[in-house]
């Protein structure tokens, strides 16, 4: 696929994502993490704008609007704010998209961007498909925490029925391996740069949590037993009142995009936080790997085989035995920090990644919300250890004595 076409193709799945979304649905921000759709939309096109073209803007004051977190760019509107936003209605998001579009398109066709501006352009797609997956968990927020807990599509694929993969363990020997991006294609600034790590004999395990684990927890008391949590964790449970897995009920019901239906045991567990992660391999007599562990179980395995968002179902299904790729985010119990050697881009992009290492915790290998071909073995997301809004469960490790 060209660049012309892959641009198109980003561009067009961001606005289609959005189409299911009434207009009012565009506008909610139940929560300061969980940004609208419509600043979404306008986001994304004024990172192009910004730095891609760096041409004359659209409009002024879209650059306080809508930038997220550039402070070398200027002031901006603060993240819990954004569903403030009534205005610019959502058609004049529409009309930028399109005018941003129409001069991204122009410039590729004329060859008038530099290697640098190109590099920024891939980096921009890398970074609307990023945003593509925060409109689906946004969105679930936006809908599963309303009283009626509408779909935001009744049309979605159904995962097969089967019972899931029965527990095994893989063996790693460990000693002295590589992990990080190479400098060949594109990766991101925090994946580089590769680097030597030790890491001592290991298992892990073929399949991530299912829902019949996390019911087996909870009906052993877990929530209620604090030894089995850090103490941010158990901190988390009491002041969240958390009992079980975000978006769970009493009665034995959870929401997903497609609307509320039985919680199903066979089906990998999501929405956990890092702390209930932990808290849940502690229980059952392991613990989470490390990220190390996680990407050289990973090396061998194909990123593009999984259940991903293209798959259209927008919610786990049972894994396949080893299979390390799509359905959820897995916690890591690496904290998120810089690789030795690590450099931020320059200018205000260096902020894109570094600013953030600091109390977070590295997530790999995608999920039922992320594009195909957006992950690889490399690949680090993070987020709060306190985080549940993601698509996010966990794989346990021990270990090889």
């Amino acid at each position: 696929m060209s660049l012309v076409e892959r641009y198109r193709a980003i561009r067009a799945k961001t606005r289609e994502l959005c189409t299911p979304l009434s207009v009012e649905d565009h506008q909610i921000q139940p929560m300061a993490d969980a940004s609208p759709a419509k600043w979404h939309l306008a986001h994304t096109t004024w990172f192009f704008e910004a730095f891609v073209l760096a041409a004359e803007p659209f409009d002024r004051d879209f650059e306080f609007l809508f930038n997220s977190y550039y402070e070398a760019v200027g002031p901006r509107v603060e993240r819990g704010r954004r569903g403030m936003l009534s205005r610019p209605p959502l058609e004049r998001i529409h009309a930028y998209r399109d005018a941003i579009d129409r001069q991204m398109l122009h410039a590729l066709a004329e060859n008038v961007l530099d290697e640098a501006a190109l590099a920024r352009l891939e980096l921009g797609l890398h970074h609307e498909q990023q945003h593509q997956e925060l409109i689906l968990t946004d969105a679930k927020y936006v809908l599963g925490t309303q009283p009626l807990r509408p779909a935001y599509r009744s049309d979605l694929a159904r995962a097969p029925g089967d019972a899931a993969p029965a527990l095994g363990w893989r063996e790693f020997a460990g000693g002295i391996v590589q992990i990080g991006a190479s400098a060949a294609a594109f990766a991101f600034d925090n994946e580089r740069p590769a680097h030597d790590v030790i890491v001592r004999p290991f298992v892990l395990a073929s399949r991530p949590i299912t829902n019949s684990e996390v019911l087996a927890f909870i009906a052993d008391g877990g929530y209620r037993d604090p030894r089995l949590w850090l103490s941010d964790g158990w901190h988390a449970v009491g002041s969240g009142n958390w009992y079980a897995p975000l978006y769970w009920t009493p009665d034995g019901t959870y929401y997903e995009l497609a609307g509320e239906r039985a919680i199903d045991p066979g089906e990998t567990a999501c929405h956990l936080s890092f702390f209930e992660a932990d808290a849940i391999a502690r229980w059952l007599g392991a613990r989470l790997p490390t990220e190390a562990e996680w990407e050289i179980a990973a090396k061998n395995a194909d990123p593009n085989v999984g259940n991903f968002a293209d798959d259209e179902r927008f919610h786990p299904t049972r894994a396949t035995s080893d299979q390390l790729f799509g359905d959820v985010w897995e916690w890591t119990a690496s904290s998120y920090s810089p690789y030795p050697g690590f450099r931020p881009l320059a200018g205000a992009l260096g902020e894109y990644n570094g600013k953030f290492m600091s109390g977070q915790q590295v997530m790999r290998g995608g999920s039922c919300l992320t594009p195909r071909g957006h992950v690889r073995a490399s690949y680090r997301n993070f987020f709060a250890p306190s985080a549940r809004w993601q698509m996010t469960g966990a794989r346990l490790a021990k270990d090889l004595a």
